[in-house]
């Protein structure tokens, strides 16, 4: 994300600091939570941080670049990976997509990528068109997902998975967007269990997923 510069654009960036101070405090609690009632089960994990309780995903519907619709049915039956982002990100977005690319070859090496699955939501759909965000994907991974909407299903969906997006005012004809940097990890029965939050690492991720898949109930 760019640098702040005007009041306007600091006012949405604390608000998204203040986001991520709410949700690191529920996290925080989570863990305690989970330290307490599933540490037996459940080994250590290196990235993820899991929600007391599972969430239930809000009813949404976006579209992908090949004009199929996603909804929360299609995050059932994998454990799903959830980025939000925008293609015109200069920075934090291909990083972020680049670790992952990374976590789904090592999965692919222990056999386990049919257990999971990454989507990269667009919250830029005015420049985000099917084909640019088809070929921003698809550099990273053929097999990642790729999807946006309106934005209005997309504030229903960010908001309802404790994300958050707000577009900077226009400046030298083009705008940037801020954006939660956190991953949302959506477990096989459709809930939201928690997030991998920066700084990313891709084994990190991958063990931890590895580690879902094996023990998680």
């Amino acid at each position: 994300m760019t640098a702040q510069r005007h009041a306007g654009r600091l006012s949405v960036s604390t608000l998204i600091v203040l986001a991520a101070v709410a949700a690191a405090v529920g996290l925080w609690a989570g863990s305690r939570w989970l330290g307490a009632e599933a540490a037996r089960d459940l080994p250590p994990l290196r990235n993820a941080l899991l929600y007391p309780q599972p969430r239930q995903v809000p009813a949404f519907t976006l579209h992908t670049p090949d004009g199929a619709t996603l909804t929360p049915a299609d995050w059932r039956g994998r454990w799903t990976v959830v980025f939000f982002g925008f293609t015109h990100c200069p920075d934090i977005c291909p990083t972020t997509m680049a670790t992952l690319k990374r976590v789904w070859d090592r999965l692919g090496t222990e056999g386990r990528t049919d257990r999971a699955r990454f989507d990269f939501v667009s919250v830029d759909p005015e420049r985000d068109t099917p084909e640019i965000l088809a070929r921003y994907v698809g550099y990273f991974s053929p097999d990642f997902v790729a999807a946006t909407g309106s934005d209005e299903q997309l504030t229903l969906l960010t908001r309802g998975l404790g994300m958050i997006y707000a577009r900077g005012p226009l400046e030298n004809g083009t705008y940037s967007v801020d954006h939660s940097a956190s991953a949302v990890i959506v477990n096989p029965e459709g809930h939201v269990v928690g997030l991998f939050r920066p700084p990313f690492e891709a084994d990190a991720i991958a063990a931890d997923l590895a580690t879902l898949m094996d023990h998680a109930r």
